[in-house]
């Protein structure tokens, strides 16, 4: 990272730059994406760039791991105050939803790291994973959770469902319409149904073992 003034005025043109960053990603794609791009959409300078970020890959890179806090903050905050584990979960996978609906551009960049940042992609996910292992492993012990759940696991599974159940209903589709079941390119609502969420709340809750626990 490079060097960046550590003034208030320092901080608020570093948040542009990234925020300009997660625009033009998104739009353009990381091979079209430019510096000139990116500091044209924050209103700076080019040159001024160049005092918070060495690259056009350094400032991709520190932009996944914004997306990354912001997001672990929107479903810890989400799911505050809850008391059970079921309970966690649903809060937590609604502010994950309402998230991703804020920023779409979420999925494109994070696909992306595949090919452009391996090592972000990774911790992107990593980071996410291993707060849901921590939770699950005190539910397991608390008995709260079924006594044959593998958190390791169930961690990595969690994750894929909101991650998938995101990208079906939250993020494809034109003007929220839906689409045909097995056609996700026209499903997106900008939020999951109801019927959507329930159905699979209902899911993870059986596959938590938490159905009938108190």
């Amino acid at each position: 990272m490079s060097d960046a003034p550590r003034t208030a005025r320092g901080e608020l043109t570093r948040s542009k730059l990234l925020e300009a960053a997660e625009k033009v990603f998104s739009e353009c794609g990381y091979a079209d994406a430019s510096i000139v791009r990116i500091t044209e959409a924050a209103g700076v300078a080019q040159g001024t760039f160049y005092l918070y970020f060495s690259s056009k890959l350094e400032i991709f890179e520190e932009l996944i791991e914004d997306l990354n806090r912001r997001v672990r903050h929107a479903m810890a905050e989400a799911a505050e105050g809850a008391t059970t584990r079921i309970e966690i979960e649903r809060q937590g996978f609604l502010g994950f939803f309402r998230f991703t609906a804020e920023h779409p551009a979420l999925y494109r960049i994070v696909r992306e790291a595949e090919f452009v940042s391996p090592k972000s992609l990774r911790l992107h996910y990593t980071r996410i994973v291993s707060g849901y292992i921590a939770g699950l492993g005190n539910a397991k012990d608390s008995g709260e959770i079924g006594a044959d759940v593998d958190p390791a696991v169930v961690a990595w599974v969690l994750m894929g469902i909101g991650e998938m159940v995101g990208m079906r209903w939250v993020l494809w589709g034109e003007d929220g319409q839906t689409g045909a079941d097995d056609d996700p390119t026209a499903s997106g609502t900008s939020s999951v149904p109801e019927h959507v969420f329930d159905q699979m709340m209902s899911f993870i809750e059986r596959g938590l073992g938490t159905q009938g626990r108190p």
